[in-house]
């Protein structure tokens, strides 16, 4: 990568992830896959979850929803799709090639010590691990950026896990983050942006579950530093995250509206100037005071006498009540320009 993380939420651009999650349902290839898709549309990180059962929960850890016929418990499918240190070494590396920061939500110190050998950018903490003060200890030891997600937390828990990590000095990212699957547009939550950077004085990003592009769009035009979004190869695949997913090709289409809203935001215009860069234009488009039928020398002007018509290249339109009631030197055929030296 040219600029580090770090480096990077100061640039003024935002940072698309690509949120595979557990999108790849244990599949190393598929894994690959979405690194190769992500990095085509465009997005500037990818992210996954990594998980190790006996280090994370019970047995008795319920399904948020349930969506694996081929898996009895939670624990059984944490376990089937898993991935070793030196697989998860692999994605990192892959990622590295294909220009992509490489993120993964650890959900136990364990996985983070596993992490830590594949090498992550930032550590981005998930929204039911931000009220974990033990393993945000082991986190910001690591002085990396830390995103920390608030989907499911009061503000007093927010505020326990931001003050830890700004005494830790570790760059803070506070993400905007409602869990609901798919999360509808009155629970987005856009408002919490300005809350979060007067709050915690740091940067601000928008984790996003809506399965569309547009609360992106939006967040993107109030100046979020990071933008995750959950991505899928396509809406007929298996797993729990797809219906609060975008496609990659809808991928593609966000990190494009967002590089223009960037450039927009960027570019302050002064109409003043525009207008005389336009000038060919204007001559084109605007109009000019005209002769509405022949009109003989040394007829006084009166209203009904002239048209307004383009080109722009004679008295303005707005000029007519100065021409009014003025003498006309020459004769006019209708549609002739009046020029200010055939005027008395």
């Amino acid at each position: 990568m040219d600029k580090s993380f770090t480096e990077s939420l100061s640039s003024g651009k935002c940072i698309v992830i690509g949120e595979v999650a557990m999108g790849h349902d244990g599949s190393l290839g598929l894994a690959h896959s979405y690194i190769d898709a992500i990095a085509r549309a465009g997005a500037d990180a990818v992210k996954f979850q990594t998980h190790i059962a006996d280090a994370e929960g019970t047995r008795s850890e319920p399904f948020r929803v349930p969506f694996s016929p081929q898996d009895d418990k939670r624990r059984d499918y944490w376990i089937r799709t898993a991935f070793t240190e030196e697989q998860w070494k692999g994605l990192s590396l892959h990622a590295e090639e294909k220009g992509l920061f490489f993120l993964s939500s650890p959900f136990s110190s364990k996985a983070a010590a596993l992490l830590r050998q594949a090498g992550v950018a930032a550590w981005k903490i998930p929204s039911g691990e931000t009220g974990n003060i033990p393993l945000l200890e082991d986190l910001v030891a690591d002085g990396i950026p830390i995103l920390l997600s608030t989907g499911m937390s009061p503000m007093t828990e927010i505020d326990a896990a931001a003050w830890k990590v700004r005494k830790a000095g570790c760059p803070l990212v506070v993400m905007q983050c409602t869990s609901i699957y798919p999360c509808p547009p009155e629970r987005v939550g856009l408002n919490m942006l300005g809350v979060f950077r007067e709050r915690y004085s740091c940067c601000v990003g928008l984790s996003d579950h809506s399965g569309t592009i547009y609360p992106g769009l939006a967040a993107t035009t109030m100046g979020i530093q990071v933008l995750e979004v959950h991505v899928t190869l396509s809406r007929e695949m298996f797993g729990p995250d797809v219906c609060a997913s975008v496609t990659t090709t809808e991928l593609s289409q966000l990190v494009e509206g967002i590089r223009w809203i960037e450039l927009m935001r960027g570019a302050d215009v002064d109409k003043d100037t525009t207008a005389e860069n336009l000038a060919p234009l204007r001559d084109i488009f605007t109009k000019s005071l005209v002769a509405s039928r022949y009109i003989p020398a040394g007829t006084t002007l009166e209203r009904s006498m002239l048209a307004l018509k383009k080109p722009g290249n004679g008295i303005p339109a707005s000029m007519i009540d100065r021409v009014i009631g003025r003498y006309i030197r020459v004769d006019l055929e209708e549609d002739d320009l009046i020029r200010e030296g055939d005027l008395e």
